[in-house]
C-alpha cells in the first residue's frame, strides 16, 4: 500500500484532469469556430505580401517603359504634318507656321540693325519631300539608314513637318550653309545671344545623343501648340 501511494503521488488528481479537459475542449471549439475567419485573414495578408514582392518590380518596369516609349526611329521623334491652312509664305519656296511668322521676321529685322544678315534656308517640309530627301541622299551617299539619320530625319520624324522649324544661314558666308562651320559665323553668334528673345531655340546641340550637331537648325517655341509638339524633346534635356 505504501508503495502504491508513493507511485500515485505523482499522478494528477481526477478533478484537475476534468478541469483541463473541459478547458481544452472549449478552447478547441472556439478555435474551430474562428478558424475560417483566421484562414481568410492570413490568406489576405499573405497574398498582399506576395503581390507586393512580385508586382513592385513589374510596376517599376512598366513606369520606365512608359517613359522610354517615345516611338523614336533612329533617334528621331515622330511629328505630324501641319495642315496647309496653318502655313504662310515668308519668301519664295519657304513656308512656316503662321504662329511663328511675325517673330521670325522680327528677328531678321533686328539682326540687320546689328549688321547681321540672316538667310532662311528651309522652313516647312512635307513628309513626301522629307521622304525624297532622306532616301535619295542615303542612296547617293551610299549610306545606311542609321548613318543618314544622324543628319537627316526619316519621313514623319522631322521637325520641319510641324512648320515650326527653320534652317538659318549667314548671308555673308554662304559656304557655311548646312555645315557645322556655321557655328563660326557672326550670324550664329548673334543667334546664340538673341534668338531666345524671339522664342527660338537650337534643336540639336553638341550634347544631343541621337542626332548630330546642327547649328543652323532652330525651332520656334513661342506658342502653346509649339510647346505641346516639342514637350517630349524638351523633357529629355
Amino acid at each position: 500500500m505504501e508503495q502504491d501511494k508513493d507511485i500515485n503521488q505523482f499522478d494528477i488528481p481526477l478533478a484537475k484532469r476534468t478541469y483541463l479537459y473541459k478547458s481544452n475542449s472549449i478552447f478547441f471549439k472556439k478555435l474551430l469556430i474562428l478558424s475560417p475567419f483566421l484562414f481568410i485573414l492570413f490568406s489576405i495578408i499573405a497574398l498582399r505580401m506576395i503581390r507586393n514582392i512580385e508586382l513592385a518590380p513589374l510596376d517599376n518596369r512598366n513606369f520606365q517603359a512608359e517613359r522610354n516609349q517615345d516611338h523614336r526611329i533612329l533617334g528621331h521623334l515622330p511629328y505630324n504634318e501641319i495642315p496647309k491652312k496653318k502655313l504662310v509664305l515668308i519668301e519664295p519656296n519657304i513656308e512656316v507656321h503662321i504662329d511663328m511668322r511675325d517673330s521670325l521676321l522680327k528677328m531678321r529685322e533686328e539682326a540687320i540693325k546689328d549688321g547681321i544678315y540672316l538667310v532662311f534656308l528651309s522652313g516647312f517640309r512635307s513628309i513626301n519631300l522629307q521622304n525624297d530627301i532622306f532616301y535619295s541622299l542615303k542612296s547617293i551617299r551610299n549610306q545606311e539608314a542609321s548613318e543618314r539619320a544622324r543628319v537627316s530625319a526619316p519621313p514623319g520624324y522631322s521637325e520641319h513637318s510641324t512648320g515650326f522649324a527653320i534652317d538659318i544661314g549667314d548671308g555673308t558666308q554662304r559656304e557655311t550653309d548646312f555645315e557645322v562651320e556655321f557655328e563660326n559665323t557672326d550670324a550664329f553668334r548673334w543667334l546664340i545671344k538673341n534668338a531666345a528673345k524671339y522664342h527660338f531655340k537650337l534643336s540639336f546641340n553638341k550634347n544631343n545623343k541621337y542626332i548630330d550637331y546642327e547649328p543652323w537648325h532652330w525651332r520656334y517655341e513661342g506658342s502653346i501648340e509649339a510647346l505641346k509638339i516639342f514637350e517630349t524633346s524638351n523633357r529629355e534635356l
